[in-house]
């Protein structure tokens, strides 16, 4: 595939409060954004855990966006805040891993920001499409030990986040 011809599949992590209601709202004002992104609603930007955004990596995506509600308009209190501690590790991690950190993006979209949405989701299908594809996917060489090898870095993070009395 050349790259003129690039279309970037991007994954959205949408927060259900703030940014999924704002990608709604994009939807019923007719707002044109790019179809690239596909959208995967959870309850709060503060639950994407990293392993999410390497995962959609790793099975094919060529970006990934979290967007949640803006720092302090939280429903779930200060887990945006989580959230965004996470992007920053996350987008050191993919430095050392040598992807570009500019693949992932975190965006703050109140309910009433269905514009700024479309806006920022075009501008990172945009910045995506420069890049090229990131075809991570494609350089695994499949054996089977792919997903395991997965599966065993999520259970290495939630054995690294257990709190021992």
């Amino acid at each position: 595939m050349s790259q003129t011809n690039f279309e970037p599949k991007i994954v959205g992590f949408l927060c259900n409060w703030c940014s999924y209601r704002a990608a709604d709202l994009a939807g019923i004002a007719r707002i044109t954004h790019a179809p690239n992104v596909r959208i995967v609603r959870v309850m709060c930007s503060g639950r994407v855990d990293p392993t999410f955004v390497l995962k959609a990596l790793s099975l094919g995506a060529d970006g990934v966006m979290i967007a949640g509600c803006h720092p302090g308009e939280c429903h779930y209190v200060d887990q945006n805040y989580k959230a965004m501690r996470r992007y920053h590790l996350l987008k050191h991690t993919l430095h050392a891993m040598g992807v570009e950190p500019d693949r992932v993006r975190l965006v703050w979209a109140s309910a009433a920001e269905g514009q700024q949405l479309a806006e920022a989701i075009d501008g990172l299908v945009a910045d995506v499409k420069k890049l090229g594809p990131l075809g991570w996917s494609q350089n695994w060489e499949e054996n089977g030990e792919r997903l395991h090898a997965l599966e065993e870095i999520i259970n290495e993070h939630a054995e690294a986040m257990e709190v021992h009395a």
